[in-house]
């Protein structure tokens, strides 16, 4: 990306020499770095550079959540007899104290200790690698459960505010900028009869009927290192969107890709299903964490979060193809008008198995 590195890394309160760089990761929001440091005769020493993408994050509100988060982490973690510098992230300061670094030219750099002997999964290829990434999730809700979640800045506005989300549906339609709503008028008939569901969660948080949250906003497999030989989770990874929510957002997003069986851009609807057995291995090993903090309402609608968060994505699909793919990244004219058929698929069977899904929790909390 034309950035030098090794000049970065300068301004930055880390011992030894520097050695060079590599990109490193799959990430599309922030450019990645491994950088390698020497030690006199020891082995290389890692960390991770990114380049902190500030056309979606303001920098200052963005490392706010972050280091308060983290260090509450590391508090925590030691308490648990864990180790605070491979459990939780850990930012190294500026020379100067801070959490960051800004170039002359407006570019924002951060850098964080490299958790070594970890690995990750892009995809759930088992009912144990879900149940883990299920306990690691829970886990860091349970951590985090005393934590004032009004601290946070709400770093993208109304990221999972499902009101909101139909309201920019509805004016897409009504604009029709592109002239597509005609090729959607199926997808725009079965988000419009479910408008009901937008406010659900929503309405419960601003009455104090479930609490507020710090939320990962980001609940992929991959946000989580995990250990090679135990398969446990080690550190959760990615908090560039801790912000305040319900731990509903985590646990439905968990669910809206973990337990379908087919990739959100797959077009044979007959592969699109919600797989009873990935639910309920992730639901184990979430449960088995928050048992103890997770309130009743929450827990009655946690089978119904799995369906807002498919809605939500579904109708931004919808959204966004109706405004001309503005957002989403897109190979042809209608990929985000097919994923979005693809996730209300999903969340039509998870409309039909969700009584089943209420046993399950119910089951599992005993």
């Amino acid at each position: 990306m034309g950035y030098d590195i090794s000049e970065i890394v300068k301004h930055f309160d880390i011992d030894g020499e520097y050695i060079y760089s590599e990109s490193y990761g799959c990430g599309h929001i922030n450019d990645t770095y491994a950088v390698y440091f020497k030690r006199n005769d020891k082995p290389p020493v890692r960390y991770i550079v990114q380049r902190i993408n500030t056309e979606i994050f303001n920098e200052e509100k963005l490392m706010h959540n972050i280091v308060l988060v983290t260090d509450f982490l590391k508090e925590r973690i030691a308490a648990e007899g864990g180790d605070p510098f491979k459990n939780t992230l850990t930012i190294l300061k500026t020379k100067d104290g801070k959490s960051f670094y800004k170039t002359s030219e407006g570019s924002c750099f951060r850098v964080y200790l490299f958790i070594e002997d970890t690995v990750t999964y892009q995809s759930a290829s088992t009912k144990v690698v879900l149940e883990n990434a299920g306990k690691a999730f829970g886990h860091f809700q349970k951590q985090l459960a005393d934590f004032d979640a009004s601290k946070l800045y709400e770093v993208i506005k109304d990221f999972h505010n499902t009101k909101k989300r139909f309201e920019d549906l509805l004016k897409s339609i009504e604009k029709d900028s592109e002239n597509r709503a005609k090729s959607a008028q199926k997808e725009i008939e079965f988000a419009l009869k479910r408008e009901n569901y937008c406010d659900e969660i929503i309405s419960k948080l601003g009455s104090n009927d479930i609490p507020l949250r710090v939320t990962h906003n980001d609940t992929k497999l991959n946000n989580i290192l995990m250990d090679p030989i135990t398969g446990e989770g080690i550190c959760i990874i990615d908090l560039d969107t801790v912000m305040p929510g319900s731990l509903l957002y985590d646990f439905g997003d968990s669910n809206r890709f973990g337990a379908n069986t087919a990739l959100e851009d797959e077009t044979d609807l007959s592969k699109v299903s919600f797989s009873i057995d990935m639910f309920t291995a992730y639901t184990k090993g979430f449960l088995s964490e928050v048992s103890d903090t997770i309130t009743e309402c929450e827990a009655s609608l946690l089978p119904f979060s799995c369906i807002l968060m498919t809605f939500e994505v579904g109708i931004r699909f919808l959204t966004d193809y109706l405004e001309g793919d503005t957002y989403f990244k897109v190979t042809h004219p209608l990929h985000n008008l097919e994923r979005a058929k693809n996730q209300f698929k999903l969340v039509e069977d998870i409309e039909f198995k969700l009584d089943e899904m209420k046993n399950i929790v119910s089951n599992l909390r005993g």
